[in-house]
């Protein structure tokens, strides 16, 4: 007998490249019955009008920082509200703690809102050792971090990360003596860029170069906010042609035309403004004492130097790029969510609800199916997710039910708490973790280790 029998919705079939009416079955945790029938079950769900995808995977986001925010969940809480149920932290080279502490938090919390999968923060290693943002790391140091990210792969970190952008000084041979502390071809590696693609899209042609000098698999973050400012084509061309030589790369992308990061870093140096041929009113900031306040040159440097840690969001793209950005086929959709106190952007909230009703029924910029594969098979197959990420026998009942003529982001850039509309239900380990807006019972995650 069945644990529950999800009915009448449609569901993609990936592969047959098309979406599916029929009932959906699922005991102890797995999808054992997909059919026309209805099987003895002691549950019944009616999804009519419904689409039953599987639970959205967020392969970019930034995970909570126990020690600074106390041990709760916030961004965590936002992904299960927008329908993700495993998200990918300690990306740009930022790991908020270390693995075998963010393991004993959620075990100490009884699980957690999502199922989590940690990269190691190359840049965070850097700071420990106190190498300055434009130093480049002495043979020495490059040893010691080596022993720091060998301890965070033994303790299950997926892969490594890097945020080139962030500590400028990170040369291309100091990334790839990194990566050479393992050689195992399945981990990931991924990168936030050098530079804003503003002239040309030598930042994209240095990732493609590591990419193809590397075992494993290499992912480009946020395209959208490296080249959509007039080069996402020559970017995407470029990134294309390269995947054909090498399957390995690939490269994940958020629906806004704006980024996040802190004040402080080195985005925002001097000339960032007249790069972007944007004024200081297009930054905007998202703490107090100065939420919700457009930047004057005054404000800017003021913030920059007495409040470092707050999140600047800075509307400098252009939203046909980010369409195509998400549009190509290659690419994952990924929210790069980070928040700071509750506050930041709205991506963090709204990103997977937002691909799907605006870029998806308002914009037909994509079809149905191609959007939930970039945002569950493509990368539930990057990090090696064989029983997630596809509705097939045998595989993790971890499912996201929404409704396709209403599903919206409802975020904004002054409240992140709004949660978006049309996520019906949400199953994870095929228990029931939030339904039409309601947590059912938000410590159904885990950490899911590799190593």
């Amino acid at each position: 007998m069945l644990d529950l029998l999800i009915k009448n919705g449609q569901y993609p079939d990936f592969s047959e490249g098309r979406m599916k009416q029929g009932n959906i079955g699922i005991t102890d945790g797995k999808i054992t019955y997909i059919g026309p029938e209805e099987p003895d079950t002691k549950e019944r769900l009616d999804a009519r009008g419904k689409v039953v995808s599987p639970g959205f995977i967020d392969i970019h986001m930034h995970e909570e920082h126990f020690a600074e925010e106390g041990e709760h969940y916030v961004i965590a809480q936002m992904m299960l509200e927008m329908g993700v149920t495993t998200a990918v932290g300690g990306n740009c080279g930022m790991q908020n703690q270390n693995l075998s502490y963010f393991k004993e938090v959620l075990d100490r919390l009884g699980g957690s809102p999502v199922n989590y999968i940690m990269l190691a923060g190359y840049n965070t290693f850097r700071y420990e050792l106190g190498i300055g943002r434009y130093e480049t790391a002495s043979q020495e140091q490059r040893e010691a971090i080596r022993k720091l990210l060998q301890r965070e792969l033994n303790e299950g970190a997926y892969g490594i990360s890097f945020g080139i952008e962030y500590d400028p000084g990170i040369t291309t041979e100091e990334i790839l003596f990194a990566i050479g502390v393992t050689e195992d071809p399945n981990l990931l590696v991924s990168a936030h860029y050098r530079e804003d693609c503003l002239q040309d899209i030598n930042p994209v042609q240095e990732m493609i170069e590591i990419a193809e000098k590397i075992p494993m698999k290499f992912q480009i973050s946020h395209l959208s906010s490296c080249s959509a400012m007039g080069l996402m084509q020559e970017s995407l061309d470029a990134i294309n042609e390269a995947m054909k030589r090498n399957p390995k790369l690939n490269y994940d992308t958020y629906p806004y035309n704006a980024f996040s990061t802190h004040m402080g870093s080195a985005v925002f140096e001097d000339g960032c403004i007249e790069g972007w041929h944007k004024d200081y009113s297009d930054i905007l900031l998202t703490d107090a004492p100065y939420k919700d306040i457009r930047c004057t040159k005054e404000i800017f440097e003021k913030v920059r130097e007495e409040y470092p840690d707050m999140l600047a969001v800075a509307f400098v793209m252009n939203e046909e790029e980010i369409a195509a950005a998400i549009a190509n086929p290659n690419g994952m959709v990924a929210s790069d969510a980070i928040i700071n106190n509750g506050n930041g952007h709205p991506r963090a909230a709204g990103t997977f609800p937002r691909v799907l009703g605006k870029y998806v029924r308002e914009d037909k910029a994509l079809p149905l199916i191609d959007a939930i594969r970039k945002m569950t098979l493509e990368p539930a197959k990057r990090m090696d997710l064989d029983q997630k990420g596809r509705i097939e026998l045998g595989c993790d009942a971890d499912l996201t039910i929404f409704n396709p003529d209403t599903i919206i982001d409802g975020a904004t850039f002054s409240n992140l708490h709004i949660q978006p509309e049309g996520i019906e239900a949400v199953f994870i380990d095929g228990k029931l973790a939030l339904k039409n807006k309601v947590t059912i019972n938000n410590r159904l995650g885990k950490y899911i280790a590799y190593r």
